[in-house]
């Protein structure tokens, strides 16, 4: 039997890759930070592949370059404790597969300096969200995991988030010797990420007040304001003068910098365990996989200390949205392009898609013709050189995506990656030729729901009920029923003549290269 590789911890690295800023050799680094000194100044909620990643290695080259050892991660895990046991053991450290095209390297990080379940460590979690010495509060939940209503608000009738509304009431309505108002503590475990963020930011303003920053990073557009909205709306959903005053604080001393984050994790599979494993010499039970390409922009709007994240290239400015609009037109929109138009033509994988002429120029033309000219590209933005950066990762067969998992949810989608550059062009007087065709790659993939070979290509879409009706009918019919759908096309696109004639066109023609069934 062969004997299992020692596993990844602080005592096992310093037998195999020096640990302490700056070690390396060959195509394996050590951490950059030395984990031992290195102190929580951050708490961050959703501590996932993405993060670790993302924003840990951003923050530990931050660190590293400023000369800092007081911005150490506490990650928090909401839906399961996997993750924390993943690192515990390890004393935190993990490493980053980073896998090109072309060359693959390993990295171990130091910046995790603790883990917690949230639901079993509440307590510890709200007490380092409250602890002077934290002074970020960072989040990658995913959308769904911020509990909102279809208006933006909190979903007040979610149970867990229910929960920890109940337990911030009953928390603001104790006494405290403070002199502050309101003990916080041991009402019962946080059941989700804004309740635990809100119940933390409740504990600091009792105990002393000092200011933080929240910044979230998931995909989500304004993602700052969509997370200072959703904390406005459980304060307010807590009667008393307590939480008025929390609310007036929140106000004060409390700031939500919008991000945009782009880096692509694949899920980490048994030959990249292997891989590491084989580069490193000890097992990491928690490997993370990365393509090379990594983005962050930070609006800079902190409430006080942060990493000198610039340092380790991210963009701090005052308006992301530039940025922003650029991404979800180009390379998102782009994206749902190659998933269609490739998933039509048989390609099972977004890289495969890649190798097929027919697609890649649909793409090529979609940003450089469709989506530059309706762009405004912030200083330092080059979009020839951001738009071939873009072709070149989704060519990486390393990052595993497949046509149908960027095909998922087209209806919401769409509007946002396609729909916008086309109104834009419209009203510019002009009908853009690579964006209808990947609108019509869309319609078509609804309504045949089958590839070139007769694959069934399954609709995996919140409006999928609505989207077979309408595609229901003859195909002579099918632009018209799937442009009356005003769930996805506005009455600009839709009432548009010359849109509507382009994209019959277009859609009869993929309608002829995919059989029906």
């Amino acid at each position: 039997m062969t004997a299992q590789p020692t596993r990844l911890s602080l005592a096992s690295l310093a037998g195999h890759v020096p640990a302490g800023p700056g070690s390396s050799h060959d195509a394996v680094r050590g951490p950059a930070v030395d984990p031992r000194s290195t102190t929580v100044g951050i708490v961050h909620l959703g501590v996932g592949a993405f993060h670790r990643a993302h924003q840990a290695v951003f923050t530990e080259d931050a660190a590293a370059a400023g000369g800092e050892a007081c911005w150490g991660i506490l990650g928090v895990t909401q839906r399961s404790a996997r993750v924390a046991d993943q690192l515990l053991p390890q004393d935190g450290l993990y490493s980053v597969l980073t896998k090109g095209r072309d060359s693959t390297s390993l990295r171990v990080i130091g910046s995790m300096r603790g883990a917690a379940f949230l639901r079993d460590h509440s307590e510890h979690v709200l007490d380092t969200i409250a602890a002077t010495t934290t002074h970020i509060v960072s989040s990658t939940v995913t959308e769904k995991g911020y509990r909102r209503t279809t208006s933006g608000g909190p979903d007040l009738t979610d149970p867990d988030l229910a929960a920890d509304v109940a337990v911030l009431s009953a928390e603001l309505g104790r006494t405290t010797t403070s002199g502050r108002g309101g003990v916080i503590g041991g009402a019962g475990p946080a059941r989700t990420p804004i309740g635990a963020l809100v119940r933390g930011l409740a504990r600091r303003h009792t105990l002393h007040g000092a200011p933080l920053t929240v910044v979230c990073c998931d995909n989500m557009v304004d993602n700052g304001k969509v997370v200072a909205a959703l904390v406005r709306g459980v304060i307010e959903a807590v009667p008393g003068a307590r939480a008025e005053a929390l609310r007036v604080w929140l106000e004060e001393s409390v700031r939500f910098p919008v991000t945009m984050v782009d880096r692509i994790t694949p899920a980490t599979n048994d030959a990249h365990r292997a891989e590491a494993t084989a580069l490193l010499g000890l097992r990491d039970d928690a490997l993370v996989v990365a393509e090379p390409f990594s983005q962050w922009v930070i609006e800079d709007d902190f409430a006080g200390p942060r990493p000198r994240w610039e340092l380790a290239g991210a963009t701090l400015t005052g308006d992301v949205a530039p940025y922003e609009r650029a991404k979800l037109r180009m390379l998102n929109g782009a994206h749902s392009t190659i998933a269609y138009l490739g998933a039509l033509r048989g390609h099972r994988t977004i890289d495969e898609a890649m190798t097929d002429e027919q697609v890649v120029s649909v793409a090529r033309r979609l940003m450089a013709q469709d989506v530059a000219p309706t762009l405004d590209p912030p200083l330092g933005l080059d979009l020839d050189r951001y738009r071939e950066q873009i072709l070149e990762r989704f060519a990486n067969p390393t990052t595993g995506y497949t046509t149908m998992q960027v095909a998922v949810d087209g209806s919401q989608k769409l509007p946002i990656r396609l729909l916008g550059t086309v109104a834009d062009r419209l009203t510019a007087g002009v009908v853009p030729a690579a964006a209808t065709r990947a609108v019509a790659a869309w319609v078509v993939f609804v309504a045949r729901r089958a590839d070139v070979t007769g694959r069934e290509l399954p609709l995996d879409d919140p409006h999928a009920a609505l989207l077979r009706a309408a595609a229901a009918g003859s195909d002579d019919g099918l632009t018209d029923r799937m442009l009356a759908l005003g769930e996805v096309f506005p009455s600009e696109l839709s009432g548009h003549d010359g849109f509507r004639a382009a994209l019959r066109a277009e859609v009869a023609d993929l309608l002829s290269m995919v059989p029906a069934r």
